[in-house]
């Protein structure tokens, strides 16, 4: 199948433009596959600073765009948006919590939504957020920083074996090793600190990929429940869609897309679903030439044709 045509108009006034710091990605494939319209309504589960909402509120006029997320820093550029856009709307809570989300604003169906799982530039820029490899910070990697443990405190808690079999998870080789020097370095309480421990433990960097890097993905998707998270959406998210409504998720790495594929494809099973394309899209070379964040970037598509046998399709209350 191919993607749907998608004309878009121009941005409205009232729209605060898009921060340049912030570039959404893989932004006109999105759109080809939501295909926005007058009077439908979308979700963005996962707001960061607003790119793919803009853009979707940009490419049609008449939509409504329901905005989440649980980073408390994603909020002023939600209030900033909703000020002068009446068609937008913004609750904070993870994607997890999109059922509940969508009856809180009276909407029972919806015809687009999007899961984009990477971290937004200010996360990884801000050296206080504790996600960077590059920035040495805090050791916390928490999505909300008011709650939960901190990637420190989870390091210092767990057993050496339950360090390695998280890092293993992640497809980490060496994680006995890494797991063993993170351990006799306890505690950890900065990035850096994280960072020489796998240093240690398996060598400097030797080509484009930092070492550190599937550790600092394990622990900070451990941190933050993203497993968990994730396959919560995956159950709620497609009963959620009327009739030609798209899920798309947007995933950078093989622990959250193998999810993702795996609950597509039974999914399509269904005579209800079917799949937007047999392979993953990616960025092509000008997009990952020009943002180099989206090189690993991996989107798949999930699309509702038809109603359940039996199932009663609710008219959607006015909501905002």
């Amino acid at each position: 199948m191919t993607a749907p045509k998608m004309t878009a108009s121009k941005m409205t006034d009232s729209m605060p433009p898009e921060s340049p710091a912030h570039v959404p990605v893989l932004r006109d494939t999105v759109l080809r596959w939501l295909a926005p319209r007058s009077g439908g309504r979308y979700v963005d589960g996962t707001f960061g600073r607003g790119g793919h909402t803009k853009a979707i509120l940009e490419a049609a006029p008449g939509a409504r765009v329901l905005g989440l997320d649980k980073d408390p820093e994603a909020a002023p550029a939600a209030a900033a948006l909703a000020a002068g856009e009446p068609r937008f709307r913004f609750l904070a809570g993870d994607f997890s919590e999109l059922g509940s989300a969508l009856d809180r604003v009276g909407w029972d169906l919806v015809d687009g939504i999007l899961l984009d799982l990477g971290l937004s530039s200010p996360q990884l820029e801000t050296p206080e957020r504790g996600f960077s490899l590059r920035h040495d910070g805090p050791l916390d990697m928490r999505f909300d920083p008011g709650s939960g443990e901190t990637a420190a405190e989870l390091l210092d808690r767990l057993e050496e074996r339950e360090i390695a079999d998280l890092l293993f998870g992640m497809g980490e080789r060496r994680s006995r090793a890494i797991a063993w020097r993170i351990v006799g370095r306890r505690p950890l309480r900065t990035t850096g600190d994280l960072r020489a421990a796998v240093i240690a433990a398996v060598g400097p960097r030797r080509g484009r990929i930092d070492p550190a890097t599937r550790t600092f993905l394990a622990v900070r998707s451990a941190v933050n429940r993203e497993p968990q998270v994730l396959a919560a959406a995956l159950h709620e998210a497609p009963g959620r869609l009327r009739r030609e409504g798209v899920l798309a998720v947007i995933s950078y790495h093989s622990g959250e897309d193998r999810p993702v594929k795996h609950a597509f494809r039974r999914l399509a099973e269904e005579p209800r679903f079917e799949l937007g394309t047999r392979r993953p899209i990616r960025p092509d070379e000008d997009e990952s030439g020009a943002n180099r964040r989206s090189r690993s970037a991996c989107l798949r598509i999930l699309r509702r044709i038809e109603d359940a046998p039996g199932e009663i399709v609710r008219p959607d209350g006015d909501g905002r």
